[in-house]
């Protein structure tokens, strides 16, 4: 039983109000957002103590309300955790002389990094994580890159959750890390081609990516050489390397536009050099063969992409040339380069489909699959001249394939299939897709997981998954963790709503800015084709969304919360005017794009104003609503949810309760490790069987 001894706390209000044009807003729990959260981010036990106090109030409620569910936790970990290959591996990826792959051990959290002989032969661990983690609550590797003459790896990791990596590099004969540390990075390296320097992204103070350096082995970090530097605070860079190998590549851009600049990893001293200039809404991204570039762009109103060729020596836009030309409809989201190839990634009506171009030739075919909603992805590789294409396939009921693929006899391989160590039979379930109808007529696809012995007549809970935001979609993939739902009676289903680019780039312009309400009513509009659908019954729901998402539930809980018996909100992006208000926050500036920019325009700050959950609580009946939030998390910071759950318990008239539960040592990602995370996991699927009376019957 649920323990009611340990009171909601009531957090005090501050009164406080800012006036922008024109416009009086009240933000009397401003208060929470802790004045040196820079500070925090780097050293959490700085964070005030009235603050603090209030964060583990709230914890200390949720556990008060959902501490009978501990045992059913515990078994929810036991299941997910039983179908977890504990010493699983990835499929060796060649490279020169050695194949490498990452591993884990049996009962490991974290992976190793590990090579063989091309051919085959003894294994050797170059990185092991388990050991890393050791001495640290919180641990996760950022990046690792070997180099191209394989005698080292550079690697990074973060040790606090709050994303800022340090880089070092590692002797692979020797086992040793060198003296080299780089730190407040973004965990990316590229390598100079004679492996004695490399390229990495610094963070700012605000920790933000705007600046690429080279740093030489043996030196310190304060002698690096700045290569680049973004002056605009709006636009984030990354590096990473070209698909010949040729290049470091400098990436940068907003959510609008893009720029790219080359280095030639044979010159690492050489200035970067500019492939087009940036144009305002116009995006692009290269790949590199020979004399050639091949660029997937959205320049001259392509709005669902198209690939272009340029000459290497003259790759502005004037010398762009259409190879794949526009078609509406069919989005390219990828692409990627072989010696004698193009790999393309498409997407048209949320299904994928993989498209191999030979180049001699112009000869094209397609790489596609049956099932009714599934998710495939090319894999890359480390090496350009070869005919192999690896790529990943999977369903809502299929468990993961890698498969090899020649390009030239179209040769199939299957090289692994995700194994699932306590059982699991694709015949039991049932995975499949209906269209729900918006309010303006638009057909949003919902892809659904059930057991096939469901009885369709409206008495089953279900769990409805949205995002809708930043033009990502959301494949149908596999996911074990959802079998512990749906083998107790729940249908899975997935809202691919718009925001996302599920149905193209016109889907996600659809569901941003001005029109950004589109995504909140399309996926009121989902669940109610699935009540109407007979899966499920009003307050037989339970919604759930995560960061961007979570700002989705909060939306939705104020404007169809009557539909829901609980909602599920991790690290929730809720207070949104506020947040982009504050030009100092590590996301604001390169979020305009997305939400508009209330600083400067009047009309943006009213559309925020409209929908922002935090600024738009009411006093009506809400109905169960968890929040998860990290307290070191950089991009949706610790206050959002804090503020919004003290307003809410302010303001609700009925229903509830709203639980809040801040982990007071990790950040965006939650906790680390492949099993600590399982742990929140299994609270949010506790929470959601509660919701609708299953907890006591789950044990």
């Amino acid at each position: 039983m649920t323990d009611l001894s340990t009171k909601a706390p009531v957090a005090p209000r501050h009164p406080h109000s800012f006036t922008r044009h024109g416009i009086t807003v009240s933000d009397d729990y401003a208060w929470l957002k802790d004045a040196r959260w820079q500070e925090v981010l780097h050293d959490p036990s700085l964070l005030d103590a009235d603050i603090r106090a209030y964060l583990e109030a709230e914890n200390a409620y949720a556990e008060s309300v959902l501490g009978h569910t501990s045992p059913l936790q515990k078994k929810l970990v036991a299941e997910m955790r039983g179908r977890i290959k504990e010493d699983d591996s990835s499929v060796p990826s060649p490279d020169g002389p050695y194949a490498y792959f990452r591993k884990y051990r049996e009962g490991g959290q974290h992976e190793l990094f590990c090579r063989t002989p091309r051919n085959g032969g003894a294994e050797t661990i170059g990185l092991d994580g388990d050991a890393l983690a050791r001495g640290h609550d919180y641990f996760k590797f950022g990046g690792s890159r070997h180099s191209h003459d394989h005698k080292r790896v550079a690697w990074s990791a973060d040790t606090k959750g709050s994303e800022y990596f340090t880089i070092r590099v590692r002797d692979w004969d020797s086992g040793n890390d060198l003296d080299d540390v780089v730190e407040e990075t973004d965990g990316g390296v590229v390598w100079s081609r004679d492996c004695t320097s490399f390229f990495y992204v610094k963070l700012d103070d605000n920790h933000r990516p705007m600046q690429v350096w080279r740093h030489k082995l043996g030196t310190r970090q304060a002698d690096d050489a700045l290569v680049y530097e973004e002056k605009d605070t709006g636009w984030f860079t990354h590096v990473h390397e070209s698909t010949s190998g040729r290049f470091c590549v400098i990436a940068g851009g907003d959510h609008e536009t893009s720029e790219q600049r080359l280095i030639d990893l044979d010159a690492p001293e050489a200035p970067p050099r500019l492939v087009a200039a940036r144009e305002n809404g116009v995006q692009y991204s290269i790949a590199d063969r020979g004399d050639e570039l091949f660029i997937l762009t959205n320049a001259d109103g392509a709005i669902d992409f198209k690939i272009v060729t340029a000459p290497l020596s003259a790759p502005e836009r004037a010398n762009w040339r259409d190879l794949i030309p526009h078609r509406a409809g069919i989005y390219v989201l990828d692409h990627d380069l072989y010696a004698g190839h193009l790999v393309r990634l498409e997407r048209a009506n949320a299904l994928p489909s993989i498209v191999i171009r030979d180049l001699a030739s112009g000869e094209e075919h397609a790489i596609a699959f049956d099932e009714g909603a599934y998710s495939l992805d090319a894999m890359g590789s480390y090496e350009f001249d070869t005919t192999n294409l690896r790529f990943a396939y999977s369903s809502m009921t299929t468990p993961s394939e890698v498969w090899d693929y020649d390009m030239v006899t179209r040769a199939k391989t299957l090289r692994k299939r995700q194994e699932i160590p306590s059982g699991h039979n694709p015949a039991d379930y049932v995975t499949t897709r209906i269209m729900a109808k918006a309010e303006d007529g638009a057909e949003v696809p919902v892809s659904l997981l059930h057991r096939r012995d469901l009885r369709a007549d409206g008495s089953a809970p279900l769990l409805l998954y949205g995002y809708g935001s930043y033009g990502h979609a959301m494949p149908a993939s596999f996911s074990a963790n959802r079998l512990s739902l749906v083998d107790r009676g729940f249908v899975y289903a997935i809202a691919h709503i718009r925001g996302g680019t599920d149905k193209g780039w016109g889907w996600y312009l659809d569901g941003k800015r001005e029109k950004k309400t589109n995504s909140f009513d399309d996926f009121a509009a989902c669940a109610r084709a699935l009540i109407a659908a007979n899966y499920t019954s009003a307050r037989r729901i339970v919604g759930h969304g995560g960061s961007a998402g979570g700002m989705l539930m909060g939306a939705v809980a104020n404007r169809a919360g009557e539909l829901f018996a609980g909602i599920v909100a991790e690290v929730p992006f809720v207070d949104v005017l506020n947040t982009m208000l504050d030009d100092t926050l590590p996301l604001t500036p390169p979020e305009w794009p997305e939400w508009g920019n209330p600083i400067e325009s009047e009309k943006d700050f009213r559309t925020i104003l409209s929908y922002s959950p935090y600024d738009n609580v009411a006093a009506k009946e809400y109905p169960a609503i968890l929040a998860m939030a990290g307290l070191t998390d950089p991009r949706v910071t610790y206050w959002e949810p804090a503020k919004w759950f003290a307003r809410l318990r302010a303001t609700m008239t009925g229903g509830g309760p709203v639980l809040l539960r801040t982990n007071m040592g990790a950040g965006h990602g939650g906790a680390s490790g492949r099993f600590n995370r399982l742990d929140e996991v299994a609270i949010v699927y506790a929470f959601a069987l509660w919701a609708v009376g299953l907890a006591d019957r789950s044990v």
